[in-house]
């Protein structure tokens, strides 16, 4: 089974239209992600109904935060993505009527149901804006390491 990246896509996407003083193309999104544009305008389309990004049509247009990073955690954005299921791991459902499997069913759900309400919690208390930061001071720490050119 696949992993759903477009949280973690999202996310850096964001962080980079933040870096921006001009709005960012369906196209150069595309191209920074390797897909097509038709489905990052699907996507944007789903972070815009929520607020979180704005269009403009025409020349000089494209997509652009229509809050600020710090406005924004992690969990608004998966809720935005429309809240795909955190774990791939699902429940057999097969026997509904065997004892064995109602009590693998009852373990499991309770797992996850615990695990999941922690992740959102923890999702819902980093901001983008801590992403954007912690993305400076990675970039400061390798702009240090780096020799200036010679002359």
């Amino acid at each position: 089974m696949r992993n759903d990246t477009r949280l973690s896509r999202m996310l850096h996407v964001l962080i980079h239209m933040d870096r921006h003083d001009s709005p960012a193309t369906s196209e150069t999104i595309a191209q920074m992600l390797g897909t097509n544009p038709v489905v990052v305008r699907r996507t944007m389309a789903l972070l815009k109904e929520q607020g979180y990004v704005r269009s403009e049509k025409g020349h000089r247009g494209g997509w652009s935060l229509a809050r600020a990073l710090s406005d924004m955690t992690l969990l608004d954005i998966h809720q935005a993505l429309g809240s795909s299921s955190i774990f791939a791991i699902g429940l057999s459902t097969d026997h509904p009527q065997c004892l064995v499997e109602q009590a693998v069913n009852t373990a499991l759900s309770e797992v996850f149901d615990a695990a999941q309400a922690l992740l959102v919690e923890r999702l819902g208390k980093i901001t983008l804006a801590q992403l954007a930061e912690d993305f400076e001071e990675r970039y400061r720490a390798v702009q240090q390491q780096t020799p200036p050119p010679s002359a």
